[in-house]
């Protein structure tokens, strides 16, 4: 059995650490409480966030219909199969404004799927890919008679960084929470 921790072995980066005393620092004060699991709060980022991370699925591969996860009760809106958990890898994103909010989206493939697992960046889709995803974002608010603005795709990296403050605001948000 293989283990992807290098806990112990003095090769982590200070990205993994980071990622580790925040998984940690999550899950210690969720012991405290007794509640039931929320996919959101309760699924660890995994030890090699922010370029491999896990997340929940809210839309599969091929649906035309944009799911979504309740932010309060952790429950999908709309019946669907998904509501499993898998590595994703982060290779770009899609800078958007949903109803005159910033909303921007994480593209992202299966970090453990051999047909996608090799990409890196953005710019190894297909540009007829890009134009799918961004087609989607666009029309289903289309179809709510909401405005929706999609910007041009940017690199990994600028996807790897919006992950990172979205990992400091939830570490800084957990310990606001525990002060309390």
């Amino acid at each position: 059995m293989m283990s992807s921790s290098n806990e112990g072995n003095g090769n982590e980066s200070s990205e993994q650490k980071r990622a580790l005393r925040l998984n940690q620092r999550i899950l210690s004060s969720l012991s405290r409480r007794s509640v039931a699991a929320h996919p959101w709060h309760d699924l660890e980022i995994g030890p090699g966030a922010p370029q491999i991370f896990n997340c929940v699925i809210e839309i599969s591969k091929g649906s035309k219909v944009k799911y979504e996860l309740d932010k309060k009760t952790g429950l999908i809106k709309e019946p669907i199969l998904p509501g499993c958990f898998l590595r994703a890898k982060a290779i770009g994103l899609m800078p958007m404004i949903d109803q005159g909010e910033k909303d921007d989206k994480i593209i992202a493939v299966c970090a453990d799927d051999p047909e996608y697992r090799h990409y890196t960046d953005i710019n190894q889709l297909p540009p007829h890919r890009l134009a799918e995803i961004r087609r989607f974002f666009e029309d289903y608010k289309k179809n709510e008679n909401k405005e929706v603005a999609v910007n041009e795709f940017l690199p990994s990296a600028t996807a790897h960084e919006a992950i990172q403050h979205s990992m400091d605001l939830y570490g800084e948000y957990i310990l606001q929470t525990l002060r309390r």
